[in-house]
């Protein structure tokens, strides 16, 4: 009975080992398959890859990185092929990587650990991959950009109307953005979309030429049957509108009109050129009543007391020959019944084609009298211009500047001022005269305007055959003015 106990047990001990040998070489087996693809855990790249092997791994890694990135310009939706710019894994050097820390492990501490289920964490391996940034660069300049960006539409001037329609900003690709953003998403598995940054480009000032057409528009719909003609600079850039106009049709500018108190403007230059700094107080009321307040008397008496006591007008008419005008002058004093010192004939008033029967004592043109005005700022604000060449230690900066301020002192609300708003400062010189016949026929304005969006010179002059009504014609210069202020401060219309 014993011995056949003792025979069992021998049965049973046989038997566990056997299957304790059997389950040892099966897990033995089933560690050597799994020592043969890469640890469980590892993740190459940003993908997981554990218990794969080399070639299958290579196929993921393969598939998540030739996902197209998807980029996002505006409301553009855009796929890229990521071979299509220079993108390319480096496959050996991760997989080596990868399968150098399954290698380094003992073959049975690791059949150890697996026993136990215990499997060591394998250390992530970091994307390797190149990308061209040149290759990157020139897809963006040479296929997306020129696409996507958005160029701008400049303001258009309202027909009808002082206003323009607000231009729209356009869009430009921050490139260098784009690239970084761009080779981010190519090195990552998941993130794969972009958003890419622009830039807003505001849009230009429309063209002076479409200035020009509105201020034409604007001369057709007040039913102005007169001649117009305006000459208009702008101090930035140099651009100028230079036209006569008049029913509807465009014609040659420079033409001779009644300067009448525009013409105080040469005075006062032939003036600070005689009168040495500092200039007298005497003197400069007279100024002041002649600028301010458009008195004749003043401008005679400067004329008289500084220039010439018989010649003084045409002392002025000198110098604006020397500054190489040669449609304006004053060829007698203002006073009533003056004698006309000279008959002077000028290229615009020998004109056959227009005749607005400009007074035979003082002329100008508007284009002329806007290069004086052009002059003086160019004098007063850059210490340079035609007056300091023509006139060296004669004019100064400072007496430019002075002559500025006081122009700027002749504010009467009226023309082309109306149409400024309240606070512009406007530094400028109107005229008009009721003539022999006892009507208005010129009404002028010339001066600069200083505005947050562009400084300018104007020059208007208008004329009617006929009569031309103030009022009427202080309705044009408002709008006229009003339409120029929008032009160069579109922000603000």
């Amino acid at each position: 009975m014993r011995n056949r106990s003792i025979t069992i047990v021998r049965f049973v001990s046989i038997f566990l080992l056997l299957v304790t040998v059997i389950l040892l070489v099966f897990q033995l087996i089933n560690y050597s398959r799994l020592r043969a693809s890469l640890p469980p855990g590892s993740v190459v790249g940003g993908v997981s890859v554990g218990g794969l092997n080399r070639q299958e791994a290579a196929d993921r890694l393969i598939q998540a990185y030739s996902i197209p990135i998807e980029i996002r310009y505006g409301d553009a939706g855009i796929q890229i092929k990521p071979a299509t710019i220079g993108f390319e894994l480096q496959l050996d050097i991760m997989l080596t990587a990868a399968d150098q820390q399954r290698i380094d492990l003992p073959f049975w501490t690791g059949f150890w650990d697996f026993l136990w289920n215990r499997f060591p964490t394998p250390d992530p391996v970091p994307l390797r991959a190149t990308v061209s940034d040149e290759r990157l660069r020139l897809f963006f300049i040479n296929e997306i950009a020129p696409r996507y960006d958005q160029p701008p539409s400049e303001a258009l001037p309202v027909p009808g109307s002082t206003q323009f329609l607000a231009g729209v900003a356009g869009t430009r690709l921050d490139i260098d953005r784009a690239v970084i953003l761009v080779k981010d998403a190519l090195k990552s598995p998941t993130a794969r979309v972009v958003n890419l940054t622009y830039s807003l480009v505001e849009p230009e000032r429309p063209s002076i030429q479409n200035l020009k057409i509105l201020l034409q528009q604007i001369l057709d719909v007040s039913s102005f049957n007169g001649l117009a003609e305006i000459y208009l600079l702008d101090l930035q850039n140099r651009q100028e509108i230079s036209f006569a106009y008049q029913n509807g049709v465009s014609l040659a500018p420079d033409v001779a009109f009644t300067a009448a108190s525009t013409m105080k403007i040469p005075i006062l230059i032939s003036v600070y050129r005689q009168e040495p700094e500092p200039t007298p107080t005497e003197i400069t009321e007279l100024i002041s009543l002649m600028i301010e307040r458009s008195e004749n008397d003043p401008a005679d008496r400067l004329m008289e007391e500084v220039l010439d006591g018989n010649l003084g007008p045409l002392r002025v008419t000198e110098d604006m020959r020397s500054l190489g005008l040669q449609n304006t002058f004053l060829a007698g004093y203002f006073y009533i019944g003056a004698p006309l010192l000279q008959r002077i004939s000028t290229p615009a008033n020998q004109r056959t084609d227009l005749n607005t029967n400009p007074d035979s004592y003082n002329q100008t043109t508007p284009i002329e009298m806007g290069m004086l005005m052009d002059d003086i700022y160019q004098c007063a604000n850059n210490d340079g211009g035609t007056l300091l060449a023509v006139f060296p230690n004669e004019i100064t900066q400072s007496e430019c500047q002075a002559m500025l301020d006081y122009l700027s002192l002749n504010r009467i609300g009226v023309l082309l001022q109306a149409g400024l708003p309240e606070t512009t400062k406007i530094a400028h010189k109107h005229g008009w005269i009721t003539e022999t016949d006892g009507l208005i026929h010129t009404i002028s304005d010339v001066g600069v305007v200083y505005t947050p969006g562009g400084n300018f010179v104007f020059s208007i002059y208008l004329y009617d055959s006929n009569q031309l009504v103030f009022d009427e014609a202080n309705v044009i210069f408002a709008q006229l003015g009003s339409a120029i202020y929008n032009y160069f401060n579109l922000s603000s219309n």
